[in-house]
């Protein structure tokens, strides 16, 4: 175990750094936002903190809308190596003895 090689996200501290790191950043870049002017294109766009604000909210519809549709999407573990959890028409197919096209 000693020869096993460690790469740098595998030591904790270096992944409390870059975060800190990552943090340090969003604080400096929405301070930014007090003293640089923009120059914007429509109303909303100069109020304060828009752009993380508007990212974030942008992420948390993102990851509602991924949850919501797993619930339709997902297959079982071993969907693609079972042959009796393969779709009707393709059960209906196979029953036939009439292969697609690209088999």
């Amino acid at each position: 175990m000693k020869n096993e090689k460690t790469y740098l996200f595998d030591n904790p501290k270096n992944i409390k750094r870059l975060m800190q790191i990552f943090y340090f950043c969003c604080v400096v870049l929405v301070i930014l936002d007090f003293v640089i002017h923009r120059h914007t294109m429509h109303e909303w766009d100069s109020l304060w903190a828009f752009y993380p604000v508007y990212g974030f909210v942008g992420c948390v519809v993102l990851v509602i809308v991924a949850s919501w549709m797993r619930k339709f999407l997902i297959r079982p573990e071993d969907y693609y190596d079972n042959p009796d959890s393969a779709e009707p028409e393709e059960k209906q197919l196979k029953a036939k003895g009439e292969h697609h096209v690209d088999d």
